[in-house]
């Protein structure tokens, strides 16, 4: 089982790395330069295009990574999983807890007729900094199971 599930598991995390990662790239950088009504169209418009495929990717990360810790055939390798885990963990908290909940926000949102205080409640900075965040830790927990990859070999 083992020799199956870690490369799956380095693979959607490795997708969930290089798409955060790509996001810091480009996708960041392009909505923080945007005027305010173009940003909330390129948000709803980048928002939709990553579900269901990132859930998926840190979901299969951290469970993986969990069943991994458990199944590991030494403690060195279950401690790396374990790694892979927590940070996994926290990726999908801040996902869940930050990004997502301006994700669904700004889809709401008409760019030709944006709040008054929209100004003032930009959320784009915020959001910025938390995916930065997100985009870290999963990087490092790619590492982390890349890690365990190679004591495994």
């Amino acid at each position: 089982m083992i020799a199956y599930l870690v490369p799956l598991v380095v693979l959607v995390n490795g997708l969930a790395a290089g798409v955060l990662f790509g996001t810091q790239l480009g996708g960041w950088p392009l909505l923080a330069a945007l005027p305010a009504d173009r940003y909330v169209h390129a948000h709803a418009f980048f928002a939709t295009r990553y579900d269901p495929a990132m859930p998926l990717c840190l979901l299969g990360t951290l469970i993986g990574d969990v069943v991994l810790a458990v199944i590991a055939p030494d403690q060195a390798v279950r401690a790396l999983f374990v790694v892979g885990a927590v940070l996994a963990l926290a990726t999908v908290t801040i996902s869940l807890t930050k990004n997502v909940p301006v994700n669904k926000w700004v889809q709401t949102l008409d760019p030709d007729n944006l709040p008054e205080d929209f100004e003032k409640n930009d959320p784009r900075w915020d959001w910025g900094a938390w995916n930065q965040r997100r985009s870290v830790l999963t990087l490092l927990a790619l590492l982390a199971n890349c890690a365990a990859l190679a004591l495994l070999l």
